[in-house]
């Protein structure tokens, strides 16, 4: 019996890359699956591998920028397994320019598939997990929605986006059993491989893993093992895993008297700005 035995799994942008890992791994660990991707051609390759290995899968095509497709994931796994346990939000594309550089519609494209389409797809899974009184949704973010990247403010603010709505998502779906965590997996991929390439060091050098041992990282979060864990967010490379603070307030001033520019000017003499955190290595 596989760690995911019974679990039944949507998993979105699953036809290639990292995605089509997690979907071999949760396959391989017992998972009956929904996967998905807008190339046909590749979602059906994928399809016949996981159907080759045994495991019950459902393929359904499409962008899920659009509700219908996002309403179709979950409705197929209830349709076809008799419910949906847990809800893996991983379709992304990039399109990278720099702020001053980037035009409206590659804002608009990336927002439209990374984070409305993130939002479609826990909305309608969240529905049906109320229903059926438990579930898990897993938000798969990036370093740039936690720190930032060069070149990537659409694909930045889309995945913090995620993260924001992992946090209410986490107040408002609490009692009715419905939890929701995420996951930054750091992974050689076909986003991240220029970035190794240009740096000239070796994927692990730069702390990517690859994908088949970072896909370890969802079977785990998936996973029972991980059933207490509700709002956090888990970084895995396949050599180093961590999880992330939640935001949190320091250098605190309070005072009974409404505070003047002056107190705010001593206050903050002697506060260091806090650092940005940097995953440069």
């Amino acid at each position: 019996m596989g760690r995911l035995a019974g679990k039944r799994m949507v998993i979105t942008g699953s036809s290639r890359s990292l995605g089509r890992s997690f979907a071999l791994a949760c396959g391989e660990e017992g998972a009956s699956l929904v996967i998905n991707g807008t190339n046909g051609e590749a979602l059906a390759r994928v399809e016949a591998e996981l159907r080759e290995r045994g495991v019950p899968v459902t393929a359904v095509a499409g962008s899920i920028a659009q509700t219908e497709v996002c309403r179709a994931l979950v409705e197929t796994c209830v349709d076809a397994y008799g419910g949906i346990d847990v809800m893996v939000n991983n379709a992304g594309i990039v399109r990278d320019r720099t702020l001053l550089k980037m035009s409206d519609a590659e804002f608009d494209e990336v927002i439209a598939v990374n984070l409305r389409g993130a939002f479609l797809c826990t909305r309608e899974a969240a529905a049906a997990m109320k229903a059926q009184g438990a579930g898990h949704i897993i938000q798969i973010t990036s370093a740039s929605g936690l720190v930032g990247n060069f070149g990537q403010t659409n694909y930045a603010a889309a995945k913090a986006g995620m993260m924001g709505m992992m946090y209410t998502a986490v107040k408002e779906l609490a009692r009715h059993a419905v939890r929701v965590n995420a996951m930054w997996p750091i992974a050689r991929t076909d986003m991240t491989q220029p970035l190794i390439d240009a740096a000239d060091k070796s994927a692990l050098q730069m702390g990517f893993g690859e994908p088949e041992d970072v896909a370890r990282g969802l079977v785990w979060l998936a996973s029972d093992a991980a059933s207490a864990f509700n709002g956090q967010c888990l970084t895995f490379n396949g050599h180093r895993t961590a999880l992330w603070r939640s935001p949190a307030e320091e250098h605190v001033l309070e005072s009974a008297h409404s505070l003047t520019l002056a107190d705010l000017d001593a206050h903050f003499a002697a506060v260091a700005p806090l650092s940005v955190y940097s995953t440069a290595r």
